[in-house]
C-alpha cells in the first residue's frame, strides 16, 4: 500500500465521536478520528516499512501519525529522527503513545529518553519518562542500572511537583511503573510514591484530576500482577 491508500483507508475508517473524543484530549484539525482497533489491518498488510512512516507523519494529520509509529521500523531511525518526531508531537497522544512507544524499541532509547527529560520541554519531559515507562515494563530488570533508576525515583520525589502538567503524569507514572514492573527497586518506589502523595493535573476546562501512585501500586500487587512485563509496547 502506498501513501495515497493509506491516507484513503484511514479516512474511511474515521468516525466523528471518535474525532470529538481526539479533539477533547487535544488533538486539533486535520484528523478522522479512527480508533486504534481499526488501524490493526491496514498495520497487518503494511508490517515495517520506515518511509512510508515518515511521510504519513509529516501530514500533521493526528490518525496518519499515529499509524506511523504503528508501522515504524525504530532499529532504522537515527537520534535526528526522533527529534523530528517529538517536534512533530503536539500533545500528550503523540509524545507519550507514539513518539516515546517508538523510541523505546531503539537501541538509542535511553540516551535520547535522558536528553529529552533533561530538556526542560512539557513533551519532551514527558516523552522521555514516559519512554522509561514502556522499557521498564518490557525489557528485563537486569537491563537497567539499578542506582540510575533509584537516581531517577529521587530526581521525580524532588521535582514532580513543580513541574508541568503533562510532566507531571508520566513522572507519577513513571513511580508506579517501577513499582510494578521492575523488581529491584519495588519498595523504594512504593516509599517514593507515599512521599510524593497526591498528585494534581489541572485539564483545560476540565475538572482537576488526582493522581495516587501508591494507590494503583498496591492495586495491582493485590492483584498478583508484582513484576508484570508486556510481550509487546505497538499495537
Amino acid at each position: 500500500m502506498d501513501f495515497e491508500m493509506v491516507m484513503q483507508e484511514l479516512e474511511a475508517l474515521g468516525k466523528e465521536r471518535t474525532k470529538k473524543t481526539y479533539l477533547s484530549n487535544g488533538a486539533h484539525e486535520p484528523l478522522f478520528g479512527v480508533a486504534t482497533g481499526a488501524m490493526k489491518p491496514i498495520a497487518k498488510k503494511i508490517k515495517k516499512n520506515q518511509p512510508l512512516a515518515e511521510q504519513l507523519y509529516a501530514t500533521g494529520n493526528y490518525d496518519a501519525m499515529y499509524f506511523a509509529g504503528i508501522i515504524a521500523d525504530p532499529m532504522t531511525m537515527m537520534e535526528a529522527d526522533f527529534e523530528l518526531w517529538i517536534d512533530g508531537a503536539y500533545f500528550y497522544m503523540l509524545s507519550d503513545y507514539v513518539v516515546a512507544v517508538t523510541l523505546s524499541e531503539a537501541d538509542i532509547a535511553k540516551a535520547v529518553a535522558d536528553k529529552w527529560i533533561a530538556s526542560g520541554e512539557e513533551l519532551k519531559m514527558s516523552a522521555g519518562w514516559s519512554c522509561y515507562c514502556w522499557l521498564l515494563g518490557r525489557r528485563p530488570d537486569s537491563e537497567f542500572n539499578t542506582n540510575k533508576i533509584a537516581s531517577m525515583l529521587d530526581q521525580v520525589e524532588n521535582t514532580i511537583h513543580h513541574s508541568p502538567d503533562r510532566t507531571k503524569s508520566s513522572m507519577n507514572n513513571f513511580i508506579y511503573t517501577v513499582g510494578l514492573s521492575y523488581l529491584p527497586l519495588h519498595e523504594k518506589a512504593v516509599e517514593t510514591a507515599k512521599k510524593v502523595g497526591p498528585v494534581e493535573i489541572k485539564r483545560d476546562k476540565k475538572k482537576s484530576s488526582i493522581l495516587l501512585a501508591s494507590e494503583s501500586i498496591q492495586k495491582e500487587v493485590d492483584r498478583g500482577r508484582l513484576g508484570f512485563k508486556r510481550k509487546y509496547v505497538r499495537c
